[in-house]
């Protein structure tokens, strides 16, 4: 098993970098607060309406407009726990993930690959996730295994199946997920029950995690509730990561960024901790700025360095582990 080294913490030695002071993270976590109860999230499917409202949430039917107590929300925090084991089909690939340990894994998902023999520059296959995954297999300093590229010559209503098929056979690292709903999230954790010995073998040892994105600003679309829903009924880890656009799909400051950031994560977070309390959560982020010139994603900018810091802060307050994308 390994356990990484810390990054963050007051410690004889290493490097953090805290571009917030914890007054700063409590003006952003109570902005958040406000957002949720005040604004609310839009919330597509009845069944997580169900939830919400069962939850103690106030749930319009009509607008499908959720808001959520700032009550509800801290206590989901505090359900969620701060320390969790991602496993690999080799224990000695297990990761342990608490705030502030450091790991690497690869980014999804790409749906484009160079050949390697021809040059040519063409959709990804099914081989090519095969492939890709046993070559992280050998990577050392890669400690999990997302989904690089998808494969584009399956059908696309079980592509997340296909993918995880040539993962479990390519990788004995634990693996990123990133189905697109209920059937496909069934789907691949049977398909791991089967690899682990049965489905109390993997609540115990999940060599898989699940990654689902809300919807910028404050929505959760169906897809992503029922994968959030279903992986908390197995109690597999989530990965819950927003992928907010400053100046886009999000305020142009960076702080009102994060607060919007921030709001969508914690609406995902309570969702998976009402359906099933003590779910494995990860805090996560690809949020990014947009330039406002080309209307692109601005990656490796330095807007996008400040919100990983600042996101992987909050992950901290909340002592949950944290994915932050981008460079």
């Amino acid at each position: 098993m390994k356990r990484n080294l810390f990054a963050g913490r007051p410690r004889s030695g290493g490097l953090s970098l805290n571009v917030f002071t914890e007054s700063e993270l409590s003006d952003i976590h109570l902005a958040s607060l406000e957002v949720l109860e005040r604004t609310g999230v839009f919330v597509e499917a009845d069944e997580a309406l169900d939830i919400f409202a069962d939850g103690g949430c106030d749930v319009d039917r009509e607008s499908h407009i959720v808001c959520l107590p700032p009550h509800v929300v801290e206590d989901a925090l505090r359900s969620a726990p701060s320390k969790f084991v991602l496993c690999g089909r080799d224990p000695k690939n297990d990761i342990v993930l608490e705030p502030g340990r450091v790991a690497f894994t690869n980014f999804s998902e790409g749906i484009r690959v160079v050949d390697p023999y021809t040059g040519e520059l063409r959709d990804s296959t099914k081989a090519d996730v095969a492939d890709i995954a046993r070559l992280n297999d050998y990577l050392s300093d890669i400690d999990t295994h997302e989904i690089a590229v998808g494969a584009r010559d399956v059908p696309p209503e079980t592509c997340a199946v296909h993918n995880a098929e040539a993962q479990y056979l390519n990788t004995t690292k634990p693996i990123g997920i990133g189905p697109l709903s209920r059937i496909e999230t069934r789907a691949i954790f049977r398909m791991a029950a089967e690899i682990v010995g049965g489905e109390d073998e993997l609540r115990r040892r999940p060599i898989v995690y699940n990654g689902v994105c809300p919807v910028s600003p404050l929505k959760l679309p169906h897809e992503a509730t029922e994968v959030i829903i279903e992986t908390a009924r197995w109690r597999i880890p989530n990965n819950i990561l927003s992928m907010a656009m400053a100046g886009g799909s999000s305020p142009v400051t960076l702080a009102g960024t994060l607060v919007t950031h921030n709001a969508e994560v914690l609406s995902g977070i309570t969702l998976a901790q009402l359906t099933e309390r003590g779910t494995p959560c990860i805090y996560g982020s690809s949020t990014t700025a947009m330039d406002l010139k080309l209307a692109a994603a601005c990656v490796g900018s330095p807007e996008l360095a400040m919100i990983s810091a600042a996101v992987a802060q909050m992950a901290r307050r909340y002592l949950l582990p944290s994915f932050v994308a981008g460079l």
